[in-house]
């Protein structure tokens, strides 16, 4: 049977595309033979802004140097430029940075402009005075896809103003893997969440025209196994067998293709010992064959010469090019100089293979940049300034931030704080704003408060303008690691008059190998100030603010509540004191396994074999899974019962569709937010099946006493995975035929009561539901 659905759109838009792609592929044809070799190269090659900006990495004003500029883009041809320095730009100087080298291009006999490429991560995050939004890890928190179609419109809207075109984003990595120092940018473990939070960021960036003022041209990235490196460190090797990765690497990547895309950024790792980017299998064969990508391919950061110079597969540069184009790349981030032109043209005379290739890859360059409009105008477009820094931003961001925040822990039911007495707010996140933010936050590491707004409030400014400056007493000082954000000593002298302890615990911004770490374990000083609030005796809640689920097992039990905040934004402190207060109720729901031990890092889709020991010979218990709190977990100020779980079949077949409702209701007294969603668990597998897989979620409002019913609709692709095919080598997705279990999962994530299991141990759902699928 055929898992994949093909959408009609209407004849008059299927007309209308068809007459423009053909007017672009004669313009292309027209520029194509009146291109040089050396022209051709040149688009293939990208350069980072420092080897054109006076100064290189210490310019701080965005000032040209001509002769370099004219060497890179008058001398070889260069087709595309990234980054910035090391601060993020005002509009005015991207636009002087912009306009100065579309006049160089306009210079060259073909005027074939430059398409300038940005890391937007999580808002236009290299443009001075932007808004940042919450880290993907955050947003998959909300479980609103919403969240993310509202902030890829104003990201894209932002990156426009500037002048730049072309996106690096959506991250479509899976986070799998919690030492991973980029594990912030990913949207969690699950496949299903990643796949429609991303595919909803590039609906949104790409809008109905890329011409228009409001698109930018995105990048799925990183393809492919790049988040789960066997070390956990960056750029370090993944070993995962074909089967694995197919099904939980690939299909968000076949998701986002499918959304439309326009380029694909490739894995700095290797994966099973061959490097991502001189793999013609991964690049050609599955991403372009399987997937149906027709879009540009890029390489990373200086990816194309480490195949030569790190990796060691190549025997030289010029072997490491002539390999990575025949893989498949149309454009490498070269990104300090020229050697792959250069050698790449000697190939492009030395091999007629080679040749076709780049001929290839200018063609899907330079459709990209007809796409974006840079042919109708390379200029930036004053009319798209008016989009920039709107009041309405800050809201979309506050908003995404109160949605993301997840209550972990709330023992007698120690939050929302009182509305009075004196609160001692303590920890390196207290008073620190860069923490709030993480990677690419208006510098690439996002560690340097002077790059940020001053209207950015830290979580100390926000609970004083919130509850009173009267009420709050803190030792916290903006640099995180100053000593006295660790001062266990003025911690006890503080804290004899307080009525609560607020400690802000987590992770100083980094981005990429910076933030490699050999541990887990939350640091010693802050651990060892969270033991030194419980010794005072008050009630004690540790906010955490960080990128990955740092080990917090030494006190966790001991402290009154926990709240995840993790990398929330510009509007983060704001968020987290609003949840604090009570303003709030807080709703968020980890998108990942939250570890206990640094040695026990099962996932929760894990297999009944993963988690079974054997403590006496012959008598297996399943007591291997015992996170420190679940995937899905979160708790609110209010309660919420489920009832009349409903399948309108018992029976699914071929490509019919199965509906699926259950009714919630709010029975406390707060209104709230609910996330409820829909698990599902083959009762037998032609491979061995997960306990329970996530196949749909959803978020609705309740007022108190108010019920809902929600329904969900599965189809046999929706609950499709990946098992060997009957020839060696061949792999199939189906669903197979036989029981398959649905389970609903909400508020306490639902489970039947099992004494003498750990707290969050698989137990039966209470609300589940089976039928049978025949093919």
């Amino acid at each position: 049977m055929t898992l994949s659905a093909v959408s009609t759109p209407k004849k008059e838009t299927i007309k209308e595309n068809t007459r423009d792609s053909t007017r672009t592929d004669q313009h292309i044809d027209e520029l194509m033979g009146r291109m040089t070799v050396e022209e051709k190269v040149g688009q293939m090659t990208q350069i980072d802004l420092n080897v054109i900006v006076a100064g290189g990495y210490g310019n701080t004003d965005g000032t040209i140097d001509q002769e370099q500029l004219e060497l890179a883009v008058n001398t070889w041809k260069v087709g595309s430029i990234l980054n910035v320095t090391n601060n993020a730009y005002d509009l005015e100087t991207w636009h002087r940075i912009i306009t100065t080298i579309q006049d160089a291009a306009m210079k060259n006999p073909n005027q074939i402009p430059v398409i300038y490429g940005v890391d937007a991560i999580h808002g236009a995050s290299y443009i001075k005075n932007s808004t940042l939004f919450p880290h993907n890890i955050g947003m998959a928190a909300t479980r609103n896809t919403g969240h993310a179609e509202r902030i890829g419109r104003i990201t894209a809207m932002e990156t426009r103003a500037s002048g730049a075109r072309w996106n690096f984003d959506p991250v479509l990595d899976v986070g799998r893997n919690a030492v991973w120092p980029r594990f912030e940018e990913t949207f969690g473990e699950d496949p299903v969440i990643v796949a429609e939070m991303g595919a909803m960021f590039i609906k949104a960036y790409k809008g109905t025209d890329l011409k228009d003022i409001t698109t930018v041209a995105s990048t799925l990235k990183h393809y492919l196994g790049y988040s789960n490196p066997r070390s956990g460190w960056d750029r370090t090797p993944a070993y995962m067998p074909e089967i694995e990765w197919r099904e939980y690497e690939l299909e968000q990547f076949r998701e986002g293709v499918k959304a439309g895309a326009s380029s694909v950024m490739i894995s700095s790792g290797e994966l099973n010992g061959i490097p991502v980017h001189g793999s013609h299998y991964l690049l050609t064969d599955v991403l372009r064959g399987e997937l149906g990508f027709e879009g540009v391919i890029v390489s990373d950061w200086e990816d194309v010469n480490r195949l030569y110079t790190r990796h060691q597969v190549a025997s030289s540069l010029k072997d490491a090019i002539r390999m990575a184009v025949m893989a498949g790349i149309d454009l490498s981030m070269t990104p300090h100089d020229y050697y792959f032109a250069d050698y790449l043209a000697e190939l492009y005379h030395e091999d007629e293979a080679v040749a076709e290739r780049v001929n290839e890859s200018v063609r899907r360059i330079l459709r990209l940049k007809f796409d974006v409009g840079l042919f109708d105008n390379p200029y930036p477009e004053s009319e798209a300034v008016q989009n920039f820094g709107k009041p309405e931003y800050s809201e979309a961001a506050y908003l995404a931030a109160l949605e993301s925040i997840t209550l972990l822990k709330n023992d007698g039911k120690t939050l929302p704080l009182p509305k009075e007495g004196t609160i001692l707010l303590a920890g390196p996140c207290a008073n620190n704003v860069t923490s709030l933010h993480g990677s690419w936050s208006y510098t690439w590491q996002g560690n340097n408060a002077e790059h940020y707004p001053e209207t950015t409030r830290t979580i100390k400014e926000a609970l004083e303008a919130r509850a009173g400056a009267g009420r709050v007493i803190t030792a916290s000082v903006p640099d995180y690691e100053d000593p006295a954000n660790y001062d266990t000593d003025a911690l006890r002298r503080l804290a004899g008059g307080v009525g609560h302890i607020v400690v802000c615990a987590g992770e100083e911004a980094y981005a990429e190998s910076p933030g490699s770490i050999r541990d887990l374990t939350l640091d010693s000083r802050q651990v060892d100030l969270v033991k030194a609030a419980i010794a005072t005796g008050k009630p004690v809640t540790v906010v955490l603010v960080e990128g990955r689920p740092r080990l917090i097992n030494a006190f966790a039990g001991d402290v009154d509540a926990i709240v995840m905040a993790y990398r929330p934004g510009s509007r983060g402190a704001d968020a987290i004191v609003d949840v604090l207060l009570g303003n709030y109720n807080p709703a968020g729901r980890l998108p990942f396994t939250y570890p206990r031990y640094a040695n026990n890092m099962v996932l929760y889709d894990h297999k009944w074999t993963e988690v079974n020991v054997e403590p006496e010979v012959g008598a297996f218990v399943s007591t291997g899974y015992d996170p420190q709190f679940p995937f899905g977990h979160g708790l609110s100020y209010t309660t919420f019962a489920y009832n009349d779980f409903r399948l309108d079949r018992d029976e699914l077949r071929g490509d019919e569709a199965l509906s699926i409702t259950v009714t919630v209701k709010n029975t406390g007294d707060m209104a709230g937010d609910e996330v409820v969603e829909l698990y599902s668990r083959h009762m037998t597998g032609r491979v061995v099946p997960p306990l329970r897989r996530l196949r749909k979620f959803t978020r609705v409002h309740l007022q108190p006493g108010e019920e809902k019913q929600v329904e969900f609709t599965l189809t046999a692709r929706d609950l499709a995975y990946t098992r060997y095919g009957d020839r060696p080598g061949e792999y199939v997705r189906d669903l197979g035929e036989g029981e398959i279990r649905l389970m609903i999962a909400g508020f306490g994530f639902e489970l039947e009561e099992a004494p003498g299991l750990p707290p969050f141990q698989y137990r039966p759902y209470k609300h589940s539901r089976s039928f049978n699928y025949r093919p």
